[in-house]
């Protein structure tokens, strides 16, 4: 790009050149020599320009791509709760601000390829006459003294605006993630208010940047139309008064007209550089965000039993049990905060610090793991999992590398869902599962939990939306696929916890019971009171 300006630059220093040896000498060999000199510089401008901007271009957007995944790779990790980014913000961060700070690796090259025309400029204007070196000199720091002046409102409103079209992105992803649920209890109109309110403050704030940006915009092009001005009347003037040659002069209005636009690069640089920094700001906000744990370096062998060892957190209170090797427990919550509390700690969304206790997972205690080893051992299915947009394959294995398929579709009771539509596991499935039912999510969800055949599976609620035939077969399929792999179940299904090898009762945040599901039945009425339907 410097070799781009530069041979623009010398085009009218060539001009000016030729006008003067042409009417010097008033012969043709000079004259068809300056003609080459010209094709030369011409062809310089196209091709440097040419591959110039494709590597730019290249370079631009592999940075930003390279943002993105370190964004999203940042955002699929628990981090610190203080950092308050949801999903719809995050979601922001790593497209736009993503995009616009990578901007700057476009910008770099400009800016210092358009110095090195507003330097070739004063330079050749200097050897013509040091005042119009010295007048492009100081009108360039004028310019861009009152334009970094400018650039500072405009980064701070472009921050504010960012923040308000995360915040109104956020309002979006909550509005859909609970549809349901408002259409449920009539709640559409408020929830369209809300993302009024908020979409409106977005746009106030961009229309406000725009105006800014209208503004910096205009005095810029109106300065940069001054400075060539008084270039080409002082250049005109010291040609009137025999200071300067008339090549001199051709060359002076060139480089006036030519100077206009690295001119007009070269100030609208800190207001990218600010935009810029103000994304970088925000990516940081993600990037930095400190994570629940940290990792530890040891790995876990392929020992499948789990230990809670007197846990205190939450509505937990000295909670202790252990699950050996290959078995199937179940764990009736009778105070879903203790579910929640439990199922948190096992996901790692809660640092070990964070709470009392030790939690060994393959015997080896959780903050001295690393999360990918306890996330490759252990898979806890939240409640409500996420179902994507993409097939009913690609949301069941995901990475494509399960070989459980077929069983965990059997296992779950989804071969209905499959045998229904003429693409089968092809099966096209919207946003959110917004094809699909309730209990069609719900059992897609579990078949996912299953392909990914885990030493340690814990399933929360798996079947709260499918009939009760339908649940007394997913019990019993869940127990014969995961046989001698160890299995927690947090329900208060009685088809699960029949299922189950014993049964552990958690009620004011400790362990009460540990029992078969029908010894609970005839000698705990609590319990009976609790899980009977």
């Amino acid at each position: 790009m410097g070799m781009h300006q530069a041979g623009e630059t010398a085009f009218p220093i060539a001009l000016g050149l030729i006008v003067e040896h042409t009417l010097r000498d008033r012969s043709l060999g000079p004259l068809a020599l300056s003609i080459a000199a010209l094709a030369v510089i011409i062809t310089t401008v196209s091709l440097s320009w040419r591959f110039g901007m494709r590597i730019l271009q290249k370079a631009n957007t592999t940075e930003a791509h390279r943002w993105r995944v370190r964004v999203a790779a940042c955002g699929l990790q628990p981090v610190a709760r203080d950092v308050d980014l949801k999903s719809g913000e995050v979601l922001t961060i790593a497209t736009e601000d993503a995009d616009q700070t990578a901007d700057i690796i476009e910008v770099v090259p400009l800016l210092i390829s358009s110095l090195v025309a507003v330097l070739i400029t004063a330079v050749a204007l200097g050897m013509a006459s040091v005042r119009l070196g010295l007048l492009v000199i100081v009108g360039t720091i004028a310019i861009l003294s009152i334009l970094s002046v400018m650039s500072k409102r405009i980064g701070a409103g472009t921050r504010e605006q960012q923040a308000r079209v995360a915040r109104a992105g956020a309002k979006v992803a909550d509005l859909i993630i609970g549809l349901r649920p408002l259409h449920g209890f009539g709640g559409d109109h408020a929830a369209f208010l809300s993302y009024r309110k908020v979409s409106t403050e977005a746009k106030s704030q961009a229309i406000t940047v725009a105006k800014v940006n209208g503004v910096y915009a205009g005095t810029a092009l109106a300065l940069n139309a001054i400075l060539a001005t008084a270039v080409t009347l002082t250049a005109g003037w010291l040609a009137f008064n025999g200071q300067i040659t008339i090549g001199e002069l051709v060359m002076a209005v060139g480089l006036a007209q030519f100077i206009m636009e690295p001119l007009r690069l070269f100030s609208e640089m800190p207001k990218y550089v600010m935009i810029a920094r103000a994304s970088a700001g925000r990516m940081a906000l993600v990037l930095a965000a400190p994570p629940v744990m940290t990792s530890g370096t040891e790995r876990l062998s392929a020992d499948g039993d789990l230990e809670v060892d007197s846990v205190r957190y939450g509505s937990l209170r000295e909670l202790k049990f252990h699950v050996s090797a290959g078995e199937f427990v179940a764990i009736a919550a009778y105070q879903p905060r203790a579910a929640t509390d439990l199922a948190s700690i096992l996901t790692v969304n809660v640092p070990p610090d964070a709470y009392e206790g030790v939690v060994r997972v393959g015997g080896r205690e959780m903050e001295d793991l690393s999360i990918e080893a306890v996330r490759e051992h252990m898979l806890v299915n939240p409640y409500n999992g996420e179902i994507f947009a993409g097939t009913l394959r690609t949301n069941i294995d995901p990475a494509g590398a399960s070989r459980m398929i077929p069983e965990a579709i059997e296992a779950s009771m989804l071969t209905d869902v499959v045998a229904l539509h003429r693409e089968g596991l092809d099966y096209g499935v919207r946003d959110r599962g917004a094809n699909l039912s309730g209990g069609q999510r719900q059992r897609l969800s579990l078949a996912r939990a299953l392909a990914s055949d885990a030493d340690i599976l814990v399933l929360r609620d798996p079947t709260t939306a499918v009939d009760a035939v339908t649940e007394q077969l997913i019990a019993r399929n869940i127990a014969e696929l995961r046989r001698n792999r160890t299995t927690i179940v947090i329900t208060s299904s009685p088809a699960l916890l029949d299922a189950a090898d014993r049964v552990l009762v958690l009620d004011g945040g400790v362990i009460t019971a540990d029992d078969t599901h029908r010894n609970l039945l005839t000698t705990d009425e609590n319990y009976r009171l609790a899980v009977a339907r």
